[in-house]
């Protein structure tokens, strides 16, 4: 046997024995993971860790999703891979944590197959990628007592939220009944809720049914939705009240409002000083219909011992947006618009409703804020009618904050941010030094805020309506009737304030994609977290959004805003020469005499060019700012690609050099002994 054969015949053993290792250690060593994820997206959380630990019954879960044709399909449907590995590895950790109570079975369904007639029998979502083939992603969970829960599609776009929808399946398949969430609200947040029949005679008219807010169809996978009239005068067989944009409520609405609480009933309150979503229909504005756009509960904010002051909002140059740039002008940051951060702390991490958040979009949000000891009086200098002081028996939890630097800006009306100057706004803002919160967690006993009852008016019915003879001073007069209640919380109460409605509406919390509504940073989080916060289960919430995780680049952050401090700083001369010189101009043109046309114009015309020098020479400056800040974020770039890719040959070269070393001086040393042999 040659050499060269026995060098074959090893290689031949050495791959075949690295093959069985690997197929032995992918079977045997199945346990043996380490997530070194830095969110670590593929350890299951303490929530679903919990929920599984209280399965009492086994499950089946079923993934299906066509494997095979994907091979041979477009880049797009090959791009689903990827995320099919992801679901898959965190649906093994469901089953290792499901200590033999879940079962999972991956179902690739081939056209014409049982396997394909059953995935479309649980309703999950098809995408013909041939004639014959049909792409299919969705997961179905089973109990041994028929309850089928289903996830139709996993969309790129719910990656974040993989571990909750999966952990919810298995929640709901096993616990009890959906929990109820009555709306109330003046906008049309249930959109035109109507039946199949009343809708298609809507579209037969030349008339689109109204959608619901993507908020409530979002809440209907989960919750029994219903509607809540607003002249309603009490609130029953509801679990949770929302109460989005109270404008201009009674005070029968408000009694209704204040009982349940009292009761123990739980309370989201989304109230605005400027909600953008409440915008005037044309007809409204032309009948002076329109009311304005602000809402609030300032009795039972007062209660609660909270207060939103009229026409206020919070702002924050470090947390502000930059909006999209008008013609011939550059980016600027809207003051109104924030986006709350995480690694700004701008979440309270101590409480489980925003531990989890990471960013959250608002629009002109107002500012809450406890309220003042002092006892409200009417004109008659009598107490009125709220609590006289703020109440010692609630306790206020700050939610939603800005930072440090944030502060409070005002406007004369609502109406002056119909058409808003944001630069403006932006220029007369001015910096804080501590934080403005615009959301409260509310806890404890608080006491009514109609401690004295109210009184309502009662609708009498008319004897003979349609008598001719009947006057109109022989209508009988209305009668009222007192309502009485509770004046003190009966049980321990929970309410939450949110000063901003605009960021649970779909202008804000949600994107129209190709997959249909998908869901924009963690608005939606908030919403659902403190919604399964209120009813009770707690498990999900360290779910929700642990996976929506944007590492932020703070040093790039820190450069832009440096830069963009510089340049705003030089637009602002640049501004103000040119508006000195348009009244300069306007001052000389308007004291030319008659004769003096020509000197006047050599005049001005010398000026104009002198400043233009100076206007050129302002953005010849502006360009540098901006191009130092470019190179610097370059150079960094530059220095962070070196530092991740230039370790791994350096670390080679330096083990090759050492093993170089020692064969030689194990080559050296052999060569000793056998010369000394």
């Amino acid at each position: 046997m040659n050499r060269t054969f026995r060098a074959s015949l090893a290689v031949l053993f050495i791959g075949v024995i690295a093959f069985s290792a690997i197929s032995i250690c992918q079977n045997l060593m199945r346990s043996w993971r380490m997530d070194i994820t830095d969110q670590k997206l593929y350890t299951l959380s303490d929530g679903a860790k919990q929920i599984l630990g209280g399965l009492n019954q086994p499950i089946r879960m079923k993934l299906y999703y066509t494997k095979t044709a994907t091979l041979k399909a477009n880049d797009q449907i090959r791009f689903f891979n990827n995320y099919y590995y992801y679901v898959r590895a965190l649906l093994d950790e469901f089953v290792k944590a499901g200590k033999g109570m879940v079962q999972l079975e991956v179902i690739d369904p081939r056209p014409y197959s049982d396997d394909e007639l059953e995935a479309i029998r649980h309703n999950l979502k098809r995408f013909a990628i041939s004639e014959d083939e049909n792409f299919f992603f969705g997961l179905v969970v089973q109990t041994q007592y028929g309850v089928t829960k289903t996830i139709d599609f996993f969309s790129p776009d719910r990656q974040n939220f993989v571990e909750y929808d999966i952990a919810y399946l298995v929640d709901t398949a096993i616990t009890r009944a959906k929990k109820k969430i009555g709306i109330l609200s003046p906008l049309p947040v249930m959109g035109d809720d109507m039946n199949g029949y009343m809708a298609q005679m809507m579209r037969m008219q030349g008339q689109q049914p109204q959608p619901a807010w993507g908020i409530v169809n979002h809440l209907k996978q989960s919750y029994e939705v219903s509607s809540i009239p607003t002249d309603t005068q009490e609130i029953k067989d509801v679990d949770i009240l929302m109460v989005v944009h109270p404008k201009n409520l009674s005070e029968k609405a408000q009694w209704a409002i204040d009982q349940f609480v009292l009761k123990g009933g739980r309370t989201i309150i989304f109230q605005d000083p400027h909600a953008v979503i409440d915008r005037p229909n044309p007809m409204q504005r032309q009948m002076g219909a329109d009311q304005g756009s602000s809402s609030g509960l300032p009795a039972l904010l007062k209660a609660w011992g909270l207060e939103m002051p009229e026409n206020t909002f919070a702002g924050d140059l470090d947390l502000a947006v930059v909006g999209a740039p008008r013609p011939n002008q550059r980016p600027e940051k809207i003051i109104g618009i924030l986006r709350l951060q995480k690694e700004k702390n701008s979440f309270n991490t101590d409480v489980a409703v925003t531990a989890a958040l990471n960013s959250v979009n608002l629009m002109f949000p107002g500012v809450l804020r406890p309220a003042p000891v002092a006892a409200p009086q009417t004109t008659d200098g009598q107490t009125a009618n709220p609590p006289a002081e703020t109440p010692t028996n609630v306790k206020l939890t700050p939610l939603l904050m800005t930072t440090a630097k944030g502060n409070a800006w005002k406007v004369s009306s609502s109406f002056e941010l119909m058409m808003p100057d944001y630069s403006q706004l932006l220029r007369k803002f001015v910096p804080g030094t501590e934080p403005v919160t615009m959301g409260y967690l509310v806890t404890g006993r608080p006491k009514s805020a109609f401690p004295n009852g109210i009184e309502v008016t009662l609708d009498t019915p008319e004897d003979n309506p349609d008598d001719p003879a009947k006057k109109p001073e022989d209508k009988p007069a209305s009668k009222t009737e007192k309502l009485t209640g509770l004046t003190e919380a009966s049980a321990d109460c929970v309410v939450v304030v949110f000063a901003d409605v605009d960021f649970i509406s779909d202008i804000v919390a949600y994107r129209q994609t190709f997959f249909g509504m998908t869901v924009v940073e963690d608005n939606s989080s908030l919403v659902l977290n403190t919604l399964e916060d209120l009813a009770g289960s707690s498990a999900l919430i360290s779910i929700r959004s642990r996976g929506n995780f944007k590492r932020p680049f703070v040093k790039v952050d820190e450069i832009e805003s440096k830069a963009e401090e510089a340049s705003r700083e030089e637009e602002t001369k640049l501004q103000a020469q040119i508006d000195q010189w348009e009244q300069e101009l306007n001052k000389k043109l308007a004291s030319v005499k008659e004769g003096q046309d020509d000197l006047i114009a050599n005049t001005i015309m010398t000026e104009k060019r002198k400043i233009e020098e100076d206007i050129y020479k302002a953005k010849l400056e502006l360009r540098k700012v901006k191009e130092r800040k470019r190179k610097e974020i370059e150079r960094m770039e530059s220095r962070l690609r070196n530092f991740c890719t230039l370790p791994g040959p350096i670390l080679i070269l330096v083990l090759a050099i050492l093993v170089g070393v020692r064969r030689g001086v194990m080559r050296k040393m052999y060569i000793s002994h056998a010369s000394d042999a």
